[in-house]
């Protein structure tokens, strides 16, 4: 019988592994690839913030998983992990419903040989007094949706009563990427909303406020990329304010430490991640405060040789020396599902498999349509700073390296042709 390879997560690390097995192990049957995932479709996390906006429409930039596996040589089993039987190597898969209630497909159990984790993280509140109650997440593609049916709602709403001094308000917290981006893109569809003719709320009436509780935007990057992004959310009119920890959400707005009321009718979290709480203690496996596994540098668990864990769920040594961990980043997702690829071939034959260490190639930062900055870094180049239209290029080829390592190059290629002619012919926002 074949080794049994079992993923669980369908983000982009997971799904980028379960395709690039599939071609490669699945397809000359040296092993059995199975991803299983609680949703039926996959979008890109990084672009949720424009799902949000509605600058991106979700259902024409979705990845079916069912498809997916059919044209990869690997199984997709739908179900969220529930359980994990490490002595009798299975894992629990719990039942999913459809919208009426109704089981879909039963609670079942799926056996491994080797198990990898890759769920990804959530939103920490950090237990901010009502943030779950009042605030929107954007870690699922439902949670972004549902942020742009109450910005577009307020917006019919105000064009139905005619009432030209309405007035919208949306408060962020934490000026990390999602929060900044989120920011400019939320001010690029005011004004896309008004040149549609929903022009009761003109542009200069969204108030963003975006809230950071560190003396900076962008606190993970160089304050050389942070001081010019902060300058032009700035320019865009957005209200930024740093060193203001948030006390207290309410349905009327924010409260911050310092006592200051944020007014708000929209509010965002995008502070802060934690691993999905499953994961601590599951079955005895070592995890950390914000539940993420830890994992050696070869990405195994450090109490089980058989379980690997990568991404944002793992707490994976830099491999420079230093006590730090990898950040929770794409490219570190990216770069630890090719040396998963790479460790399996090993791992089947036999062999002691390699070690990851973290690459750091740079960061990017969008700002809509109207700006991108970011830096690049390489061995031979240093760290190249950039901004403007050569950044945003740049920033778009991210994802296009992402549909290159799900598609091909060929169909990746069809897949822009295809967003080029939809411009056309398509809103620029998306309007329902």
């Amino acid at each position: 019988m074949s080794h049994r390879i079992v993923i669980v997560g369908g983000g982009a690390g997971g799904l980028e592994l379960a395709t690039r097995l599939g071609r490669t192990l699945g397809k000359k049957g040296l092993a059995k690839v199975v991803l299983a995932d609680a949703n039926l479709t996959h979008i890109w996390k990084p672009l949720l913030h424009e799902v949000a906006a509605g600058s991106l429409n979700s259902t024409e930039n979705e990845l079916n998983y069912v498809a997916q596996a059919k044209w990869n040589h690997f199984e997709f089993q739908l179900g969220r992990m529930s359980g994990l039987d490490r002595k009798r190597k299975v894992i629990q898969l719990a039942a999913t419903h459809d919208e009426d209630g109704h089981e879909l497909v039963p609670a079942r159990e799926l056996a491994y040989d080797s198990l990898v984790l890759a769920v990804g993280s959530t939103t920490n509140d950090f237990g901010t007094e009502g943030a779950a109650q009042h605030c929107i997440f954007l870690d699922t593609r439902e949670q972004a949706e549902r942020f742009h049916r109450k910005l577009l709602s307020h917006y019919l709403r105000a064009h139905a009563q005619q009432d030209a001094n309405d007035q919208i308000s949306v408060a962020i917290v934490g000026a990390g990427a999602t929060g900044v981006e989120l920011a400019a893109e939320l001010h690029h569809a005011a004004h896309e909303l008004a040149a549609y003719g929903l022009d009761s709320i003109q542009p200069e009436n969204m108030r963003i406020t975006l809230i950071e509780a560190g003396p900076r935007v962008l606190p993970a990057l160089p304050e050389r990329i942070s001081a010019p992004v902060h300058r032009t959310l700035e320019e865009l009119g957005v209200t930024v304010m740093t060193g203001a920890a948030v006390k207290e959400v309410t349905a009327e707005g924010l409260l911050t430490a310092q006592g200051e009321m944020i007014p708000a009718s929209l509010k965002v979290w995008a502070a802060g991640i934690r691993a999905p709480g499953f994961l601590k203690d599951l079955d005895g496996l070592e995890s950390n405060r914000i539940n993420q596994l830890v994992v050696r540098p070869t990405l195994q668990t450090t109490r089980d040789d058989d379980i690997f864990a990568f991404g944002d769920c793992a707490a994976c040594p830099m491999g420079d020396g230093s006590e730090r961990n990898v950040p929770p980043r794409a490219q570190a997702a990216h770069q630890q599902a090719s040396l998963l690829v790479k460790s399996f071939k090993l791992r089947l034959q036999g062999q002691p498999l390699p070690e990851y260490q973290y690459k750091d190639y740079g960061s990017l930062i969008s700002l809509s349509s109207f700006s991108a900055v970011g830096n690049l870094m390489g061995n031979l180049m240093g760290s190249v700073k950039l901004e403007g239209w050569l950044a945003r290029m740049f920033y778009i080829s991210l994802y296009r390296m992402h549909q290159m390592a799900l598609y091909g190059a060929f169909r990746t290629f069809l897949l822009m042709l295809s967003d080029r002619i939809g411009r056309s012919t398509d809103p620029r926002l998306k309007l329902h």
